[in-house]
């Protein structure tokens, strides 16, 4: 598939205005574009988004998670149109707008609906000939730009070494330990929105990722965060006892989760590192106090072994 990239954005408004108006023909018409990156450029029109995924993003495969969006309304937002279509070499899905997390508000943060949407994903059966979840492929490509773009930065080598402890599934190698669940893939705060906007219930967006795998890797961030020291322990606590209340089989119902975590939050410490000191890296600037208690965590985590009771 190849890609007009000076084109896309254009024509990608123009689609987007006319299934917006086809929608509502009394539209209040307003647009903006709310990401233009290389994997990803999302524009809005009134009350429909349109979504350029990446370049390289399989068909077959895309549409699969689609149409598992398409069935599971009440936990994950469901697409505008049944299947992807191609403009200027890249696949586009359409969506309602929803009201995102407030970034400003992190007090309103809502991890209750985060997690109890995540038990809900993980407890579904796992459709027929989906692919696996991609977060072990991502966390992978941002340790390779790490080791490609600053492989003499100081922080370079322990964030490394941590990867090189992690077991080989956990760094995309090797197929994921079972049994599979129904998983995001890459689960944090903006993939949540309100619909209908603005004060709708909380639904799960961005399909990429979703694919079949280890549920704990839905966790991993917010496990991760909370490790090191920059999620408040009441913020975890919260979203760990709704996850288990609402019969999330990632970890444990009681008891210690950490076993089953382990992995996964090692994992993606290590890929928010990584993509961390390759941007700094990149614009020459020193790392910041959070990407420096990132670089630590790593640091750490290479001289304990992992725990990962499944292999």
């Amino acid at each position: 598939m190849t890609t007009d990239a000076p084109a896309l954005l254009p024509a990608l408004q123009a689609r987007v205005r006319e299934t917006a108006h086809a929608r509502t023909p009394a539209c209040p018409c307003g647009a903006a574009t709310l990401a233009d990156r290389p994997d990803a450029t999302v524009v809005r029109h009134a009350g429909t988004v349109a979504k350029a995924h990446a370049a390289d993003a399989d068909p077959a495969e895309l549409s699969l998670r689609v149409t598992v969006a398409a069935r599971l309304p009440g936990v994950l937002l469901p697409p505008l149109a049944p299947a992807p279509v191609d403009l200027h070499g890249r696949l586009v899905t359409y969506w309602p707008y929803g009201t995102p997390v407030d970034p400003e508000d992190p007090d309103a943060a809502p991890w209750e609906a985060a997690a109890t949407l995540l038990a809900r994903l993980h407890r579904t059966p796992v459709p027929d000939a989906l692919p696996p979840m991609r977060g072990p492929a991502k966390a992978a490509l941002a340790a390779a730009r790490l080791s490609d773009t600053a492989p003499d930065h100081p922080a370079t080598a322990p964030v490394l070494a941590a990867w090189a402890a992690l077991p080989a599934w956990a760094r995309g190698e090797a197929a994921m330990p079972g049994p599979a669940a129904l998983c995001h893939g890459d689960l944090h705060l903006g993939q949540l929105i309100r619909h209908p906007a603005p004060d709708g219930p909380w639904l799960l967006i961005d399909v990429d990722d979703l694919g079949t795998g280890v549920p704990a890797w839905d966790l991993a961030r917010p496990a991760a965060w909370y490790a090191c020291g920059l999620l408040p322990p009441e913020e975890w606590h919260r979203f760990l006892t709704a996850y288990r209340a609402a019969g999330g089989p990632a970890v444990p119902a009681d008891g210690d989760p950490w076993p089953a975590l382990d992995v996964p939050a090692r994992a993606l410490t290590t890929q928010t590192a990584a993509r961390a000191v390759s941007k700094a890296a990149l614009a020459g600037r020193a790392l910041d106090e959070v990407e420096r208690s990132l670089v630590d965590a790593c640091a750490r985590m290479a001289s304990v072994p992992p725990a990962d009771p499944r292999g």
